[in-house]
């Protein structure tokens, strides 16, 4: 397998030589778009660089609806959606029918008024979060990039000039 492998990686090389620079560009977009993970620093400092509007690519569908259960977050997302008044006066309400707020926000539906290009805040560049609770991969990864751009600080910075040499 090996030899093989290699035999496959040159054959690869020598095909992408004869390409013109922009076709290999393309290609290499690509091939990194495919190996990135998704929700790992990698994407979040390549998306936050690059200025990725996730709602260029990205809509809440019925899935998106049905895989959410947490009633903080969704009380949340109607604010966001919907506002805070609206929001504060369907508190108590169970998350089928916040469900539907938003629902109807983001369709125009109902007599609501049409919310375009809304997505949630994990999914922005940068990513953030509805809650305090922590884990959200997409803000855990964020404070990673952001940890990464945080230059260490120099051990040596306290000391005074020529201080080791007296």
């Amino acid at each position: 397998m090996g030899f093989r492998h290699e035999v496959d990686q040159a054959g690869i090389f020598l095909r992408l030589i004869d390409l013109p620079d922009a076709i290999v560009m393309e290609i290499i977009t690509v091939v990194m778009g495919e190996t990135l993970a998704s929700g790992s620093a990698a994407v979040a400092a390549a998306g936050t660089q690059i200025g990725v509007d996730m709602a260029d690519w990205w809509q809440a569908d019925t899935a998106f609806f049905e895989l959410i259960r947490d009633k903080e977050v969704l009380s949340r997302i109607v604010a966001d959606v919907a506002g805070e008044t609206v929001a504060a006066a369907n508190a108590g309400e169970k998350t089928k029918t916040l469900k539907r707020i938003v629902r109807d926000h983001l369709d125009g539906a109902d007599g609501r008024a049409k919310v375009e290009r809304w997505v949630p805040r994990w999914l922005g560049f940068p990513a953030s979060a509805y809650t305090a609770r922590g884990g959200v991969g997409t803000v855990a990864a964020h404070a990673k990039v952001e940890a990464a751009r945080t230059p260490e600080p120099d051990p040596d910075a306290d000391q005074e000039p020529f201080a080791q040499a007296a």
